[in-house]
């Protein structure tokens, strides 16, 4: 039986696949409440940004600032390209 997530997660299936599959809650339920919007497509490509292997350290650092990456001063451009894709 599915659990309940609260009002939070839309779509309580898809957040537990994801969870079983080693997803971090935020991630899952970032995954899953797309999935619920009808607007959305989280299966489809993305934007028109470039690989993170074209951007700089630089905004690769601003990027996981964003995020609130923890270790991100530390980190080498692979390290932080690692992070980001990871997130």
């Amino acid at each position: 039986m599915i659990k309940d997530h609260g009002p939070s997660v839309k779509d309580d299936e898809t957040y537990e696949a994801l969870r079983e599959d080693g997803a971090s809650k935020e991630k899952a339920a970032r995954i899953a409440n797309a999935k619920a919007n009808d607007d959305q497509s989280p299966s489809q490509k993305g934007g028109k940004q470039p690989p993170y292997e074209e951007w700089t350290r630089d905004a690769l650092y601003d990027r996981a600032k964003e995020l609130d990456i923890d270790g991100r001063s530390d980190m080498t451009k692979d390290a932080l390209i690692n992070a980001l894709r990871n997130h």
